[in-house]
Parts: structure tokens; C-alpha cells; sequence
């Protein structure tokens, strides 16, 4: 396992467990998340500040979900990660999804760092 991979699995593993002080542990105080749902940005964060409010409130809409890696392919400053994602929604939401249904997705995250330090992550699906 490369640093890298032992960062993204750092952060996947605090995602798994609800706890954002281990998915930030390796962020620039700078990161930016964008998340991508079929082909349009839908969310944009700039800052920690930003990234932990989101994480935050985001905890309510699940009361369970699992990341897990399929494929990792590095290039000279990003990692991309495929990943399959499970999750038991927490809340009701507006579009007719309700609690308690499980969903399972696949998509992909793009980790850029600077050393050792995550910059950007952007979530597509």
C-alpha cells in the first residue's frame, strides 16, 4: 500500500464510521470538495471550515453507509478511486426517498494532493 492509498484509506475508513475528525486528519486547511451527480457540479466547498459543516450535517442523512475501494489508479498528482457505496438512509428527503431504504451506488473519487496533504476531492456519480 502506497502513503497515498494508506491516506485515502484513512479517510474512507472515518467516512465509514461518522467520524470527520479522521476523514480530515490528512486535509489542506484549503481543500475543496465539488461533487458531481451525472455530469453537473451539485455541491461546492472551499475551505476545512466548509468541508466539516457539510460532514456534519450529512451524518443525519444515513444511519449506516460503506465505502469500499474497487480500483485505485495514480497519476503524478491525483488518485482516482472507484468505489461501491451502501447506505441506509437516516431521514425521509423530499424526492420520495424514505428512511430506512438502503441504496447502492457506484462511483468514483478523485483525491489531488500536494505531498501528503489532500487539496481537492471531487465525488462523482
Amino acid at each position: 500500500m502506497t502513503n497515498r492509498e494508506a491516506i485515502i484509506q484513512n479517510y474512507i475508513d472515518g467516512y465509514n464510521q461518522f467520524d470527520i475528525d479522521q476523514m480530515v486528519k490528512d486535509f489542506d486547511i484549503n481543500i475543496v470538495f465539488e461533487n458531481i451527480q451525472n455530469g453537473e457540479t451539485n455541491l461546492m466547498l472551499n475551505g476545512l471550515s466548509e468541508f466539516r459543516q457539510q460532514a456534519e450535517t450529512a451524518k443525519a442523512y444515513f444511519s449506516e453507509r460503506t465505502q469500499t475501494i474497487s480500483t485505485i489508479t495514480h497519476f503524478e498528482h491525483t488518485t482516482e478511486v472507484d468505489i461501491q457505496y451502501v447506505a441506509t438512509l437516516g431521514m425521509d428527503f423530499p424526492d420520495g426517498l424514505q428512511k430506512g431504504q438502503v441504496l447502492q451506488l457506484s462511483g468514483k473519487s478523485v483525491f489531488e494532493f500536494k505531498g501528503n496533504t489532500i487539496t481537492k476531492l471531487t465525488d462523482i456519480s
